[in-house]
């Protein structure tokens, strides 16, 4: 009964929150430490990917903005945090099953090896977005645009945080479900691809209801992916600030507005919706870890 205590759980997290430090540190030097550049692929892997779908899209498909945000930076801010919800659920997936020497040997919380992973992510993640910041600083002083540096972008931190919470719910619930049913891995890579077209990140949320018949069901299917907002969220608050750019009906079309939401950026639905839905997760995630985990050891 006392292992079921919350104040049992806390002093456990704290008995060895040392070697959750270790993990993540460890993950952050070790992940390009057979590179020559090392730490500097953090700013050159996002910057490179995002280039490349930008040639392909502004030249090849002579697509220059959306809504007036140049493309690169429109495709940029979508990728930088669709990259880091794959990246940290695959490898909060992979952890449990990648220290198994470790867990068969010695006793530690199993939720560490899952955790510190998200956490490394969220690390380089967050140096990653130096990448963005050049980028917006580039277009304000050599091309004349006036998104600016404001304290708007402290706003920011509440969608981060809900992508935060919201991968580690699933890291967690992969975590224990590919113990079991080793062909997850193969499953999720689907999925995510899935994920990737179903988000705006190549593509804006006006351009998928241009000339649709079946334009408000798409949307509505489209907004029940929690990055569809959570992406949404945090373009408003970087470019589209003080209004708010979403799709939104006008003489019968769907078309890209701006809504006047001051001071928070985003829709009260939209942030209802996606902290809600990460909640949840983060929960289900959390029971079903700590009710599988005695069981890890018989199959790893």
């Amino acid at each position: 009964m006392g292992k079921l205590s919350l104040r049992f759980q806390w002093n456990n997290f704290m008995k060895y929150r040392f070697l959750l430090k270790e993990i993540v540190r460890k993950n952050v030097r070790l992940q390009y430490r057979e590179s020559v550049l090392g730490m500097v692929w953090t700013l050159l892997q996002p910057l490179l990917f995002t280039l490349v779908l930008s040639f392909v899209f502004s030249i090849l498909f002579n697509r220059s903005d959306v809504g007036g945000v140049p493309f690169l930076l429109y495709l940029m801010c979508g990728r930088l945090l669709f990259s880091f919800f794959t990246d940290s659920t695959k490898r909060a997936m992979r952890s449990v099953r990648q220290n198994a020497g470790i867990i068969k040997k010695v006793y530690v919380p199993r939720y560490i090896y899952p955790m510190g992973n998200v956490l490394s992510t969220f690390v380089t993640f967050l140096l990653s977005l130096i990448v963005l910041v050049g980028f917006i600083i580039y277009y304000d002083v050599c091309k004349g645009f006036t998104f600016g540096l404001h304290l708007r972008v402290l706003y920011a931190i509440v969608p981060i945080v809900i992508l935060f919470v919201f991968s580690m719910g699933v890291g967690l619930l992969l975590a224990s479900i590919s113990v079991f049913f080793k062909d997850t891995d193969f499953i999720y890579d689907v999925l995510c691809n899935l994920l990737f077209y179903l988000s705006p990140i190549i593509y804006s949320p006006d351009d998928v209801m241009k000339g649709r018949a079946s334009a408000d069901l798409l949307l509505k299917i489209l907004r029940l992916n929690p990055l569809y907002g959570i992406i949404q969220m945090f373009r408003n608050v970087v470019f589209y600030s003080p209004g708010l750019m979403e799709t939104v009906k006008e003489n019968g079309k769907n078309v890209l507005s701006e809504v006047a939401v001051m001071p928070f950026f985003y829709s009260e639905r939209q942030l209802l919706y996606t902290a809600g839905l990460a909640v949840v997760v983060m929960a289900l995630g959390a029971f079903v870890f700590y009710k599988q985990q005695d069981k890890f050891i018989l199959h790893l």
